[in-house]
């Protein structure tokens, strides 16, 4: 293994972050631009990749079947670059949200192995600690390009779409450092039989965390409005907090997994349920920053915790379909998430953003209470998926 070897494998987490929420800055700027759009378009410059990414983070999964995962990522790399930058050059909305799309499709084939790559090279506390670096590096990426889209912005709407050229570097490293050479996968190259149904248990609850969590980045600034706690200045800042909480918590992954063991889910969980109590009743600025902090940290154990037990679920030979599968949930979460909550509100007659987080934190203590109950009383591998969360039987690899 070369020295590069791991800083580029961490790379190209950092392009995965950067589809939607890179060019959020310039939303108000790019609405000015395109007067006649609505709303619901607007809103859709920065979901639509989300959806492309569901569908060919699948693809990508096929596709390993049949080339070499450097390849696939060399494709999707050249695709994101074209595709994000490119969209500073159109001269209509509808042909920016075919940028915009045409970007997820680049991210969809690049998510899946971000993290297959780290199953395939790494083993035991190495491989949990790159899954933690994944993460804490995914969570930067974020932080360097939204300030970064955000100083463009003064230039033009157009200028933050430049953010995307920082896909060339990643590429620039997976031609010349990631190994041509594959590791092998089952005898014949192929992979076989199904994805066990547990797999799709473990997708949900990621789907259901990047529900909670994005919650913050999709109302945090209406929710500092609705109290009169303060301007969307400060909801950037707020928001960034959730971002260095996850870093924080992934760059310590190994040790926690250590500290907490079989309870690290079960702790992250009530940190993130009592963070969003908090956030349901406080208006003391101090107690939202660390509420949000501690969401971020909850979500950066969550997220890697969980693909490692994907991964020990299955064998070699099905894990990139088992990572493809979760990893699509995570932007199925992000897409849902502002759609569900909103709902929630609309039939409770409550459209505040205090009873969403309070609605989010109670959900959240139900189902703690009962992965705790199911793991307590867990007698076989039967089990269902919420159990598992807490101890995954694992299969021959």
């Amino acid at each position: 293994m070369n020295k590069m070897m791991k800083p580029t494998i961490i790379s190209i987490s950092m392009a995965t972050v950067m589809a939607g929420a890179a060019i959020s800055p310039a939303i108000a700027l790019i609405g000015n631009a395109f007067p006649d759009t609505s709303a619901v378009k607007l809103k859709l410059i920065l979901t639509a990749p989300s959806l492309m990414i569901v569908f060919f983070s699948f693809v990508s999964s096929f596709l390993i079947t049949k080339l070499p995962k450097r390849t696939i990522l060399l494709i999707g790399l050249s695709i994101y670059v074209l595709a994000g930058t490119g969209a500073q050059f159109v001269q209509s909305i509808n042909t920016l949200l075919v940028f915009r799309l045409l970007l997820g499709v680049g991210v969809g084939l690049i998510m899946p192995l971000s993290m297959s790559l780290i199953n395939d090279y790494f083993d035991d506390k190495e491989r949990t600690m790159m899954m933690g670096y994944n993460s804490a590096f995914s969570n930067f990426g974020g932080i360097v390009t939204v300030m970064l889209a955000g100083f463009l912005a003064n230039i033009s709407w157009r200028a933050p779409f430049n953010v995307y050229f920082m896909g060339l570097g990643i590429l620039f490293l997976v031609f010349f450092f990631l190994p041509k050479n594959e590791v092998p996968r089952t005898i014949d190259g192929q992979p076989k039989g199904r994805v066990p149904w547990i797999i799709y248990g473990y997708a949900l609850a990621m789907g259901g965390i990047m529900v909670a969590y994005y919650s913050i980045a999709t109302s945090m600034a209406l929710y500092l409005e609705q109290n009169e706690i303060g301007g969307t200045a400060l909801a950037g800042t707020i928001i960034s907090f959730s971002t260095i909480g996850g870093m924080i918590t992934s760059l310590t992954l190994v040790h926690i997994e250590e500290l907490l063991k079989k309870y690290a889910i079960h702790t992250m969980l009530l940190f993130m349920g009592l963070s969003f109590t908090f956030l349901s009743f406080t208006h003391s600025i101090p107690l939202i920053i660390v509420s949000v902090l501690f969401i971020g940290f909850g979500q950066g154990v969550l997220f890697p915790m969980i693909l490692l037990k994907v991964i020990d679920r299955v064998n070699m030979e099905k894990s990139d379909r088992a990572i493809a599968i979760t990893t699509s949930f995570i932007f199925l979460g992000q897409f849902l998430s502002p759609i569900l909550l909103e709902g929630v509100g609309s039939i409770a007659s409550n459209e505040s953003v205090r009873f969403q987080y309070g609605f989010l934190a109670i959900a959240i203590f139900v189902i703690v209470a009962i992965q705790f109950s199911l793991s307590t009383k867990r007698k076989d591998s039967s089990a269902g998926p919420m159990t598992d969360l807490a101890e995954p039987k694992q299969e021959s690899r």
